[in-house]
């Protein structure tokens, strides 16, 4: 089994940053893509960015030019960068892996989630 964890939340004025970091440990055979996701009271979870194993990134329409991921694939580190923050950022933050190897993907594995609140 492979375990995550976060780090790094809490509360920030509209305008500020905060940066969430993510640990993997356990079972680790090779980490494919690593993310962040968040869910806000009442909504759905939602895909904030990804970080595939390849170097490629995607992002959430309503984050882009805001935050960043970076990972660090010795380490099994993931983090993310937040800039600018707005009051639709509150949520709480939860990290995601999968694994592959040799052909087969393992996972997805979850976070216990940080709280992020952004106050206006």
């Amino acid at each position: 089994q492979v375990r995550l964890v976060e780090s790094g939340g809490g509360l920030v004025q509209a305008g500020g940053s905060l940066r969430l970091s993510c640990v993997a440990s356990g079972r680790i055979l090779i980490l494919d893509a690593m993310a962040w996701y968040r869910q806000a009271p009442g909504q759905e979870r939602e895909l904030v960015a990804v970080f595939r194993r390849n170097g490629s990134t995607t992002y959430a329409d309503s984050v882009k030019g805001r935050f960043t991921i970076s990972r660090d694939n010795a380490r099994n580190i993931v983090r993310l960068q937040m800039n600018d923050m707005k009051s639709e950022d509150t949520a709480v933050y939860y990290c995601q892996a999968t694994q592959r190897w040799q052909g087969t993907s393992y996972g997805p594995y979850w976070g216990q989630g940080t709280q992020v609140t952004v106050s206006s």
